[in-house]
């Protein structure tokens, strides 16, 4: 009776403590990722705090007692840096609680690099047994390598001398200092000219020279250098982020930090000349600019807000996780989520595939994994570019803030000083997109109401402003919406005040065709085949004006022209709109002009087969049908894009789009950036550009060779005042029809009346008018 009282109280007492513990365990698992790592990290500070408190007294006794004997049993005289391990292990995990991989490969590094030591230290103190003769014994373990030492020296040594054990166990040592460095084998010459670099290379650092602000950007001085074509690179790509950038120097362009070592170099060799002024702003011939007393200083970069700090991870991504391995598992799918890169906007999830599984298995399964993951807006890529897995994008639940200040001041962004970058934002992976939109050359964006193309617009505006003079960069907006670019009026940047009417953008649109006429005009001239190399021979003195001449080069500015909404111009004027884009598109790159067009309705009577084929580049946000993300991109996609931001980018040459969320600038940012672009330099807008085309007739191509026989009908009809076409066919000698398509045409041009029947036409035109008319006519 007692037994069974006992072993009930046991049972009892066991599953009271057994549901405490999965409760406990159940909780952790829904603990943040984020605190289970800090847990995991704050642990091992514990202990090593613990473990040098026991190791490191002089004075040992009971508990303290045992430790050190088990530590120095098994790392022996290396007992004392046991606890300084484990603070740089904690320091790890809770510094970079993001780099697991790196942690637990540099865990593998520091264990080869200490076995390989005690090894070393063990074969030293004569290779000791744990039993054995008199000079072995358990102490002597401890005093050496403690039994690690022993384990890793023992067999070489009893087989080979001590002169060879002791270079295989460095070699073991040298290789945990490899995985340490993550430096390849092949890689260690170059590691150490990087160190000799640092050491030997680098004495200026740390002597109290004064930093320079790094508030402008200049070119280097012409010194013809530069070959002629320098401009164009193979494999030239408009898409610049962080993977692509490197420490490389672009050809005619020249670091800040560089540009002050020679500024202070020339001053220690003449150090009474005061230092001059910088240089006025260029003034360009063909685009003036009003005289400004002064350089033109780029606008602040505090003057653009910080976005949210982004996050590696979040609890919602371990749910997502959880749930496309639930769905995997209930269609018995041979496939797993190896892991996932969290962006802005959405997270890419990666799946990968077992042996003899189609990628068709996964791909059909979207609506399910939207029913498990809560998600409407879900993508699969299939495959994720450049690697062999499937990509699941799903919206995240809680979005970063991508601010256009970060971009701009993103490493990548400034490292390029070309005057057309412009901030685009950050892709899947949470990398900085910048853009040179001379590279694009022309860019069609588009998408519905609302999902975030006119901040798309305002920000390639702003990042013009931010980095670029009015002589480097000259813009055409056209805003038939009149409420989208107001805020730009009056900026220096601008050649004519901003557009609204549709009819006087299409006269404007024209006028850029032919300012794109009148710079290959100088360029078959002067023998380039791009604006860079004729404004570079400019500088450099090495153009010179015909005998006779007063034309004086001056180097041509980029044209950049926008257009805020194309549908509303080509419902006005669609066969002159159409014409004057296409021939900007097909030409004017070479000519340093470009295009971005914009546009919410991409239907194809908007987006014409004849614009697309030559406007290569597409930044295609939210659309409402996948009818218009075929418009934009050729393919599917835009339809499923979250909105606010979200789009897809398909740059020049690219076979497939990049997601991104695009920058965000508020209009308070706007307004300081455009104060100061007017504090700096006076708008002086040029009058032709919207003037009307002189002589342009629709019914031109119409008259073909028959522009003497209108003349003499007109002259005929207007002198006598009777407008008759069988009086045309007796005095011109014509037949009926070419006198009835004489007629027609004079009835179009407003000389005579609409037919009546038999009765002669009404005749329009007075005889005092007839000299004025007949100038148009010959289209004077």
């Amino acid at each position: 009776m007692i037994g069974k009282l006992v072993i009930g109280l046991w049972l009892l007492l066991a599953h009271g403590m057994g549901a405490a513990a999965r409760a406990l365990g159940q909780g952790a698992r829904d603990l943040d990722p984020a605190h289970r790592r800090d847990g995991v990290g704050l642990s091992v500070l514990a202990g090593g705090i613990v473990l040098a408190a026991m190791l490191w007294r002089e004075s040992k006794s009971g508990v303290s007692l045992m430790v050190d004997a088990v530590v120095r049993g098994v790392v022996g005289s290396l007992a004392w840096s046991v606890p300084v391990l484990l603070a740089l292990l904690a320091w790890r995990l809770l510094r970079h609680p993001d780099q697991n991989a790196e942690t637990g490969r540099m865990g593998i590094g520091w264990t080869a690099l200490l076995v390989g030591i005690l090894g070393v230290v063990h074969v030293a103190h004569g290779t000791p047994y744990p039993s054995g003769g008199p000079a072995d014994g358990m102490d002597k373990v401890s005093a050496a390598g403690g039994m690690l030492g022993f384990i890793v020296s023992a067999p070489p040594s009893s087989i080979l001398p001590a002169f060879v054990t002791i270079p295989l166990l460095l070699m073991l040592s040298g290789f945990g200092v490899l995985v340490i460095t993550a430096t390849p084998l092949h890689r260690i010459p170059e590691r150490f000219a990087e160190i000799r670099h640092l050491l030997f290379q680098r004495p200026e650092e740390g002597e109290g020279k004064p930093a320079s602000p790094p508030k402008k950007r200049t070119r280097k001085p012409a010194d013809g250098k530069r070959e002629v074509g320098d401009n164009v690179k193979p494999y030239d790509t408009p898409v610049l982020s962080d993977k692509d950038h490197s420490p490389e120097i672009v050809p005619g362009l020249v670091d800040e930090s560089e540009e002050m070592e020679g500024v202070e170099a020339e001053a220690a060799k003449s150090p009474a000349q005061p230092p001059l002024p910088s240089p006025a702003p260029r003034k360009v011939e063909q685009l003036v600019l009003s005289p400004q007393a002064g350089p033109y200083t780029l606008p602040d970069a505090k003057l653009l807000r910080a976005g949210s700090a982004p996050k590696p991870q979040t609890k919602a991504n371990t749910v997502v996780v959880n749930a496309l391995t639930s769905v995997l598992e209930q269609f018995t799918i041979d496939a797993q989520v190896i892991g996932f890169t969290r962006g802005p906007t959405v997270t890419r999830y990666e799946i990968e595939l077992g042996p003899a599984v189609k990628v068709e298995k996964v791909t059909a399964l979207t609506k399910n994994i939207a029913y498990a993951v809560k998600s409407a807006d879900v993508r699969i890529l299939s495959p994720i570019p450049g690697k062999s897995a499937i990509g699941v994008e799903i919206p995240n639940t809680d979005k970063d803030l991508v601010s256009l200040g970060d971009v701009l001041r993103s490493p990548v962004a400034q490292a390029d000083h070309h005057p057309m970058i412009v901030g685009l934002g950050k892709d899947v992976e949470g990398r900085t997109i910048v853009a040179n939109l001379a590279k694009m050359p022309h860019i069609l964006i588009a998408g519905a109401t609302g999902a975030g193309k006119s901040t798309c617009i305002n920000g390639l505006i702003s990042s013009i402003l931010m980095r670029s003079t009015p002589d480097e960069v000259r813009m055409v907006l056209v805003d038939p919406k009149r409420v989208e670019l107001t805020s730009y009026e009056g900026i220096p940047h601008l050649i004519t005040p901003i557009i609204t009417n549709p009819k006087k953008a299409a006269e404007a649109l024209e006028w850029v065709v032919g300012e794109m006429d009148r710079r290959y005009d100088d360029l078959a001239a002067s023998g380039f085949r791009h604006v860079d190399d004729f404004n570079k021979a400019v500088r450099a003195g090495k153009l010179v004006p015909p005998p006779g001449s007063e034309r004086v080069y001056q180097p041509y500015p980029y044209l950049l022209v926008i257009v805020d909404e194309l549908a509303d111009l080509m419902m006005v004027a669609p066969r002159d709109v159409e014409d004057s884009i296409v021939r900007i598109t097909q030409l004017a790159r070479a000519a340093g002009i470009h295009l971005v067009i914009a546009t919410q309705r991409p239907s194809v009577d908007v987006v014409t087969g004849l614009i697309k084929a030559n406007v290569p580049s597409r930044l295609a946000f939210a659309t409402s049908s996948l009818a218009d993300s075929r418009v934009i991109l050729d393919q599917p996609g835009a339809e499923k894009l979250v909105g606010q931001g979200d789009a897809l980018f398909l740059p020049m040459g690219a076979s497939k789009p990049m997601r991104l969320q695009n920058a965000f600038i508020s209009e308070k940012e706007i307004a300081d950036v455009v104060a100061h672009c007017k504090t700096q330099m006076q708008v002086e807008y040029r009058e032709d550009v919207a003037a009307p085309a002189a002589a342009k007739r629709e019914i031109d191509e119409e008259i073909g060779d028959d522009l003497e026989l209108l003349v003499q009908a007109a002259e005929l009809i207007v002198s006598t005042q009777f407008g008759s076409t069988s009086m045309l066919q007796r005095k011109l000698r014509v037949g009926f029809a070419k006198a009835g398509r004489l007629m027609d045409l004079l009835e179009s041009r407003n000389v005579v009346g609409p037919s009546e029947g038999s009765k002669a036409r009404e005749v329009l035109v007075k005889p005092d008018d007839l000299p004025g008319l007949l100038a148009d006519l010959r289209g004077q």
